[in-house]
């Protein structure tokens, strides 16, 4: 936990606001939705109608700030990057909400693909952007969402080279932790997706094809922020896409509090 108590430190300092893939191995990262409560049952719903790109795993109460089931987290400070919408325009990228922080919002956390990339990895999975120290690559596709009144659109999906010989095991790691996006969406040809140019992701960083990899594509928590734009409401502070919110529980422990409370 000391890697995870200084990174924290560093990031409530503003000493680190990049992105978080690939740290603190073994504990679960999670993108965040913060709203305000008027539209915290809209938004819940679209989480439940698209369970593949936004896995439900955490909605506080209104005004809430401190998240203590998931380590006694600051949702105000303990982002490296907050992007901050209003009218469904992104407005500006900060590196604390102390000062757009409202007794109404509620803040919501959806299972992040970081999370099984420590999982794949441990499988001897070969994870090129890991290994190159970069951000995972997003794309904006034609796979539509199912609406929920205010939000819409279409899914924005994570992208992995993966070798041949090892997605049959990747699907199969994969798809047994729905609550971080669970099994592919897309394996091949990105232009079946909507995806025209891989070498110009829509978020994070490009990956260099290496020669014979396949493209292997998950749902994406990031797919919020792109139907902000039609929702319009008046404030809306998520994650700026890659920069995740590290918690202090492993991966298990979110799917059995994620089980728990369904069943209450």
């Amino acid at each position: 936990m000391e890697t995870l108590t200084s990174l924290r430190k560093a990031i409530k300092q503003n000493n680190f606001t990049s992105h978080t893939s690939g740290l603190c191995c073994g504990l679960a990262q999670v993108n965040v939705v913060i709203l305000p409560f008027t539209y915290a049952q809209d938004f819940a719903n679209f989480c439940s109608l698209n369970p593949t790109p936004c896995p439900l795993v955490y909605s506080s109460k209104p005004g809430e700030y401190v998240l203590e089931e998931l380590g006694e987290i600051d949702i105000r400070t303990d982002l490296p990057a907050y992007n901050i919408y209003e009218k469904g325009i992104l407005l500006k990228t900060v590196y604390d909400v102390l000062d757009w922080w409202k007794d109404d919002l509620v803040t919501f956390c959806i299972g992040c693909s970081f999370t099984f990339d420590e999982i794949l990895r441990n499988a001897q999975i070969s994870l090129p952007h890991l290994e190159k120290g970069l951000n995972v690559a997003m794309y904006k596709t034609n796979i539509a969402l199912s609406p929920s009144r205010l939000f819409a659109g279409n899914m924005v999906v994570s992208m992995r080279w993966i070798l041949p010989e090892q997605v049959d095991e990747v699907v199969e790691i994969t798809k047994k932790i729905p609550n971080f996006h669970g099994a592919p969406v897309h394996i091949g040809n990105p232009q079946q997706i909507g995806i025209n140019n891989l070498s110009s992701p829509d978020y994070g960083d490009y990956i260099p094809q290496l020669d014979g990899w396949v493209p292997v594509f998950w749902g994406c928590g990031v797919t919020p922020q792109a139907s902000l734009a039609e929702s319009k409401l008046p404030l809306v502070i998520t994650h700026r896409p890659g920069c995740m919110l590290i918690t202090n529980l492993t991966h298990h422990e979110i799917i059995q509090k994620t089980v728990n409370k369904e069943k209450i």
